[in-house]
């Protein structure tokens, strides 16, 4: 009997400290478990683009919150891959990239793991390019967006939401007369205040080299 009254002194005395302090109890589990970390949600059509930061080639921090109120096109890249070679030397992302430099962010994001600055440097000068590259060769930001291609491409809008996500283009072989320009397509529907037309494609190219 005295045991019993002894335990319940001690259960009380304990709600009542924590009611004073107004610290709960720890939560329940095996002592040592550490609570699980809220992942970053991935990137969806039609939904806020997740939150990124990334050194450039020269180690300088670059994120997608450096560009709020702004439209930002991502542009997966890799110099070894003939694809996107292909379709650097065909002009398709310089000419719309030159099209709306002056109302667009453009970001390349290389997810290779195995490339270095050396590999960003040669990306740079023997392609010309004049927007940031992002290294990403741990590949976290390539798998939050679901890269799946060089290229693979990306628009979000000037509230931060991503509204496309594909190919550059409708031309995987690289054969057609003519073909559509996705990326042109969708920018120049978004600055006309325009609907999408095209929200999605099936991205082409080399698979992203990313780390196992």
């Amino acid at each position: 009997m005295r045991r019993t009254m002894v335990m319940t002194a001690l259960v009380a005395g304990s709600v009542s400290l924590f009611a004073l302090t107004g610290a709960m109890p720890p939560p329940q589990g095996a002592p040592g478990t550490a609570v699980p970390e809220m992942k970053a949600k991935a990137a969806k059509i039609g939904e806020a683009a997740p939150a990124f930061s990334l050194k450039d080639a020269n180690g300088k921090e670059v994120s997608l919150a450096d560009y709020k109120g702004k439209v930002v096109v991502l542009e997966w890249i890799n110099v070894d891959c003939p694809i996107d070679q292909r379709v650097v030397s065909s002009k398709l992302i310089s000419t719309v990239y030159d099209k709306f430099k002056d109302k667009v962010a453009w970001l390349a994001i290389d997810s290779t793991s195995t490339h270095t600055k050396a590999d960003y440097d040669k990306t740079i000068t023997s392609w010309n390019i004049s927007y940031p590259l992002l290294n990403d060769a741990k590949g976290t930001v390539g798998h939050l967006y679901n890269a799946k291609t060089t290229p693979h491409m990306y628009i979000i809008d000037k509230d931060g939401t991503l509204v496309y996500a594909g190919g550059i283009d409708d031309d995987a072989n690289g054969t057609k007369a003519t073909r559509v320009n996705y990326v042109d397509k969708a920018l120049t529907e978004l600055f006309a205040g325009k609907p999408i037309e095209i929200k999605e494609s099936a991205p082409y190219g080399c698979s992203v080299k990313y780390a196992n």
